[in-house]
């Protein structure tokens, strides 16, 4: 089976105030997302395929509500707090933070964790905190195995990204290895999909990852545990659907932008051409 992810950062921000939305008022916007997917991918078997979409937790309740009883569509957030609420205990102490129980009471069926832009927050802080580098990958990784522990402890599933950047490139064994070992600790890895960033390659001017690339890594990875899948987390378009799908060891991707000159941003009608020239239908 394919794994089909769709990350939607925030594309709901309209365009007049810096953002990318160009598909629907902001009001409407995680309606008009699942609206607009939903029928074309009935075409795909269960079997085939599953298909994730991330959204930003404004729009959770509305996705979740625009599903058709029939949907092939798993809503999820993108991230979830390393702390959770408890009988007895924590009953809401959270400002500002998202704990696995309120995404679980919501509805949602998975979350994302450890994306490259989550992660490059933390290390942020810490490094202003004076923590050197090896350590704050280290309490980084740490931190997000508590996110993946509480989320699995809801019955979620995880999408978790790994990956690594620049500076990171010559010792890249060891530190997706630790992504790995420390992430995935105690965690039932059977509900954990692996989402490959090869954080070096991913931006303007930069030079994609190449087929060979990817292969080594999937291998990697899937050497360290044969039982994680894994996905192509540095961005499913159309110009490397078919190069991802000819890769064995990937077994889907994740999409974002749609769309990357012009009107850049995401668009539902070329969502599903992506996921067409993926699959193959």
């Amino acid at each position: 089976m394919k794994h089909i992810y769709l990350n939607l950062k925030r594309f709901d921000i309209p365009a007049e105030y810096g953002g990318v939305n160009h598909i629907s008022d902001i009001h409407t916007y995680g309606k008009a997302v699942v609206e607009s997917v939903e029928e074309g991918l009935k075409q795909y078997a269960p079997e085939e395929a599953d298909f994730t979409v991330f959204f930003q937790e404004a729009h959770l309740l509305s996705a979740l509500a625009a599903r058709s009883a029939d949907s092939p569509l798993q809503i999820g957030a993108q991230s979830a707090d390393r702390g959770d609420t408890a009988v007895g205990g924590n009953f809401g102490a959270f400002t500002s933070r998202r704990p696995a129980s309120a995404l679980a009471a919501m509805g949602c069926e998975a979350v994302m964790i450890g994306h490259c832009e989550e992660r490059n927050e933390k290390r942020a802080l810490l490094e202003a905190a004076g923590v050197s580098d090896e350590t704050a990958a280290s309490v980084i990784n740490a931190a997000l195995n508590d996110e993946i522990l509480q989320a699995l402890n809801r019955g979620l599933k995880v999408l978790y990204c790994i990956g690594e950047r620049s500076e990171e490139t010559e010792r890249w064994q060891s530190v997706l290895q630790e992504q790995i070992e420390t992430g995935l600790k105690g965690a039932d890895r059977s509900r954990v999909v692996i989402a490959y960033e090869p954080v070096w390659s991913i931006g303007p001017g930069k030079t994609p990852a190449d087929k060979a690339y990817i292969e080594k890594i999937a291998r990697f990875i899937q050497s360290l545990d044969p039982q994680l899948e894994v996905v192509y987390g540095g961005g499913l378009k159309a110009e490397n659907a078919a190069m991802l799908a000819s890769i064995p060891e990937i077994s889907g991707g994740l999409i974002a932008l749609t769309r990357f000159s012009g009107e850049i941003g995401f668009y539902p009608e070329e969502y599903l051409e992506i996921i067409r020239l993926y699959l193959g239908k």
